[in-house]
Order: C-alpha cells, then sequence, then structure tokens
C-alpha cells in the first residue's frame, strides 16, 4: 500500500475496510476492529486498515507513535484473545501532516474469527456483533477457502462420532463468551461449525473436530497418540524400564502429558557455594510441558500412522515428532519465526490452557533449562520430522 493509497482510504468515511481511532488507551476497540477485519464479512478477499492516530474525519489527531506502541499494536496477533491467529502487519506512517500507525489486517482463511469468544464483523462503517445468520456465512466461507488439515472435513466421521458432551463442558465454556452461550438458539453442528469442528457445506466434523471431541479419535487418526518408552541406560539397545501411551481426545492427551512432566521432572537438592542448598530437577516440568504441547500441535497428522516419540534415556530426553518445520518457515528463521501447520489445534491448546502465548514455547523452555542450571534443549528439524533433545542435569 502506497501513502497515496493510505491517505485516499484515510479519508472513505463509509469505507468497511477502514478505522479511525484517536490512541490505543482502548484496546477493546483496537481488537474488535481487528477481529472484524479479519472476519471480512463483505467478501472483499482485501485488509482492512485501522488508523490511529486519526480523527473521525481523517486528520490526525497528533498522537505520539513510537516502538514501545508499535510494539503494543503488533503483540494483538499473539496475545491469544483473537482466534485464529490474525495475519497483519503495523508501521508507522507520516499521514495528513501528522505521524499515525496503521495496521494491516489480511482477510482470515478460517473464520470466524473471534476477539475474546466474540465474532466481530464490519458493513459499511458499522461494526457490530455477527448474528446467527452473519456466523453461518463466515462458516461456510471457511470451507471454501480452508488449506490446513485440520480445517479439511474428516468424511469417514459423523456428528455421532463425536461427544458432544466433552464439546459444551469441556470446551466451549471456555471458547465463548458466556452471555452469547446464553443467547444460543443454535444446532450442534451450527456451534461446532463456528468453531471450526463442522464443515457444514461437506456435512462432516473436520479433522480438528475429529482430534478434539471423537469418542474414538485412532479410529480415524491412527497416527494420533504419543509413545513414552524409558530405557535404562543412554540407547535404545537398554532394558526397558517402563511404557505408556496417551491416546484420546486432545484433552486428555494433553492432561497425560502434563502428568508425565510432572512424574519425570525429579527434584533433588544441591549445596549451594554460601551454604545451604537449593531445588533443582532433572527436567524442569515447565520446559517438558512447552516441549511436549509443541509437538501435540505442529505435528502433522495427515496421512501419518507415526505417534510422537517420547524415549526417555539414562542422560536425557527425546521428543520426536512426524513432520518437519511447516513450509512458511525455513531452518534459517527457527526458532525466531512462527507458523502453524495446525492453526484450529493451536487455538485449541490456547483455549484448554495449555498454552499461554503463542510463538514463545522455546523461549519458555530454554529459559526455565537455564533457571534449572540445566544444558539448553537441542533441536534438529527435518524435511519428515523434528527432534527435541532435553538433557538431564548434571
Amino acid at each position: 500500500m502506497t501513502r497515496e493509497e493510505l491517505e485516499a482510504m484515510l479519508q472513505e468515511i463509509e469505507s468497511d475496510r477502514v478505522e479511525r481511532t484517536r490512541s490505543v488507551k482502548d484496546e477493546d476497540k483496537i481488537g474488535q476492529a481487528i477481529c472484524a477485519f479479519a472476519n471480512d464479512l463483505p467478501g472483499h478477499r482485501r485488509p482492512g486498515y485501522l488508523f490511529i492516530g486519526a480523527n473521525d474525519d481523517g486528520t490526525p489527531s497528533h498522537l505520539t507513535i513510537d516502538d514501545r506502541m508499535l510494539q503494543t499494536l503488533a503483540a494483538f496477533r499473539s496475545d491469544g484473545n483473537i482466534q485464529p491467529l490474525p495475519v497483519m502487519t503495523v508501521q508507522k506512517w507520516s499521514l495528513g501532516g501528522g505521524d499515525m500507525a496503521v495496521v494491516e489486517v489480511l482477510p482470515s482463511d478460517l473464520p470466524p474469527v473471534r476477539y475474546r469468544g466474540r465474532i466481530w464483523i464490519r458493513v459499511g462503517p458499522r461494526k457490530a456483533i455477527a448474528s446467527e445468520q452473519d456466523e453461518r456465512v463466515l462458516a461456510e466461507r471457511r470451507t471454501t477457502l480452508a488449506r490446513t488439515w485440520d480445517a479439511r472435513p474428516c468424511r469417514e466421521a459423523s456428528l455421532s462420532d463425536l461427544s458432544l458432551d466433552l464439546f459444551t463442558l469441556s470446551y466451549r465454556l471456555y471458547a465463548v463468551a458466556p452471555d452469547v452461550i446464553e443467547e444460543n438458539h443454535r444446532t450442534a453442528e451450527q456451534q461446532l461449525a463456528a468453531l471450526r469442528f463442522f464443515d457444514p457445506r461437506a456435512g462432516f466434523p473436520t479433522n480438528a473436530g475429529v482430534l478434539l471431541f471423537a469418542k474414538d479419535p485412532l479410529y480415524f487418526l491412527p497416527g494420533a497418540y504419543v509413545q513414552y518408552v524409558r530405557y535404562d541406560g543412554a540407547t535404545q539397545a537398554a532394558d526397558v524400564l517402563k511404557e505408556r501411551r496417551f491416546s484420546g481426545d486432545l484433552l486428555s492427551v494433553m492432561r497425560g502429558l502434563d502428568q508425565l512432566a510432572a512424574e519425570v521432572e525429579s527434584a533433588r537438592p544441591v549445596a549451594l557455594d554460601e551454604g545451604g542448598d537449593r531445588t533443582v530437577y532433572d527436567y524442569p516440568r515447565r520446559a517438558l510441558h512447552e516441549l511436549l504441547t509443541n509437538a501435540i500441535i505442529h505435528r502433522n497428522y495427515d496421512g501419518s500412522t507415526t505417534p510422537v516419540m517420547v524415549n526417555h534415556f539414562a542422560d536425557r530426553i527425546e521428543i520426536l515428532s512426524p513432520g518437519g518445520l511447516y513450509p512458511d518457515l525455513t531452518p534459517e528463521q527457527f526458532p525466531h519465526g512462527t507458523a502453524y501447520r495446525n492453526p484450529i489445534v493451536a487455538e485449541a491448546a490456547k483455549v484448554l490452557g495449555f498454552v499461554n502465548r503463542f510463538g514463545r514455547g522455546i523461549a519458555i523452555t530454554q529459559a526455565q533449562l537455564a533457571a534449572n542450571g540445566s544444558p539448553p534443549a537441542t533441536f534438529e528439524p527435518a524435511y519428515n520430522r523434528f527432534l527435541a533433545v532435553v538433557r538431564r542435569r548434571p
């Protein structure tokens, strides 16, 4: 977008692709605007623009635009309040005789998009919460745009293969605002479709819906489990001390893995040079939580019969997941870039409380290991698998 094009858009008072705000004080207004542009209800398939530091008539409000403000705006992308994650950029521009921050938001391929549990839309200059009909339009549009495995329909499954109680009692309560649930008159299919777990055009649950809520996910996704093996030595030639298999719906698997992380952390005291001691761990629980969660979210499920393998040796834990880096992320960008093979699964992990903020898992892992006095984790991405290694604290 050129300066001249932005200047012209800034003056389009009635456009549904433009919103102006004088400051960044109203975070909800900004989040709702980003959400509405991502939903693109009119179907423009063109970006929406939020001008911060602009009056309603397009003139500058002479707001100070500094790096801290730009970072605050950029954080809307990954703070988890907007689901699925929006594709957006933030830049400082001099427009109309004053500085402004311009947020460009691309239409989502996975609508409907929610901000804090509500679907926001724009029709002309009006911004509002989506009606049931609006939701249906967005859900049907998603089936045309969906590109990721988790958004595609699982044609072997039907609604009767899902545990609707698991959806309503363990997921919907956290994903949808309470007042929206109270006013809910939608069918089960419509509720699932609004959260990308059912494909209304095809008439089947999506792969994400099967992974999260199927009574028997392995029947449809034979590789969707985690195999844990503990060896009495440093190689797979050593005797096996323990084996466990984590399978079932996604919530059960992730709870089981958190329990595993608690079991293997192995607290012990170490003496301090200045006297006394402190507690350290063979493997800090939070570090293992982040790596195991990443393995579940980012692995390749499409056509794979291979589980995530967790091999626990005497001196290290190796977590091997099928699928290399997603094509949007190159080895040179790793671990600083972020790309999601399964964005709906990633969103579900955030809704269920297993992810605090997107794009920080590896940084948190390394920080937890450093605080424990452990060696840093190492990573070996390949074209068809991803290996993470955590070494036991000496």
